[in-house]
């Protein structure tokens, strides 16, 4: 079963538009990006850090945004304005001493393939594109902004026994 990959997972890379956020680009009357985060998305991505996962974002845009939150949830790797995202991915590899079993990927759209295809575990939102959900090892059940980041840690959490002890912090016996 391909959901059973996750269990090797020791890096979780994510795209950004459409996976962290539900895809919506939203400027203010001054020309300020907004973006909308899930705060349960945050805790997902807390709880794998806290359990010694790594997490990072590969982004083809570049947003203010996108690092505050990055910085608030302490993900360590942050790469935006990406237009070749395997070049990056690679040189994460090196100098991670990783290999491609080692890493998930959440992606939504054709630019993402190219790293889907590679990693061990591949997984698009719900609302992904069309073209690629056969492509991939898992189709999260929750949407781009809406959960689909949280629903992943918790699956390469539980597929390496770790969930438990989250629950156990927040006293459910």
């Amino acid at each position: 079963m391909k959901i059973q990959k996750a269990s090797e997972i020791k890096l979780l890379l994510l795209d950004v538009d459409g996976v962290m956020t539900d895809g919506r680009i939203i400027y203010d009357d001054e020309g300020r990006e907004l973006k909308f985060f899930h705060v349960r998305d945050g805790m997902g991505i807390k709880f794998l850090i806290e359990a010694g996962i790594e997490v990072g974002i590969i982004s083809g845009r570049e947003s203010k945004t996108v690092s505050k939150r990055a910085r608030e949830l302490g993900i360590s790797l942050i790469y935006q304005k990406i237009s070749n995202k395997i070049e990056i991915y690679n040189e994460i590899l090196k100098v991670k001493s990783l290999k491609d079993k080692n890493v998930c990927y959440i992606g939504d759209d054709l630019n993402d393939y190219p790293l889907l295809k590679r990693v061990g575990f591949s997984v698009i939102v719900s609302n992904g594109t069309e073209e690629i959900r056969d492509k991939v090892d898992y189709i999260a059940k929750k949407e781009g902004g809406k959960g689909a980041v949280r629903e992943i840690c918790e699956i390469i959490l539980k597929s390496q026994n770790r969930w438990e002890e989250f629950l156990k912090k927040y006293h459910f016996e």
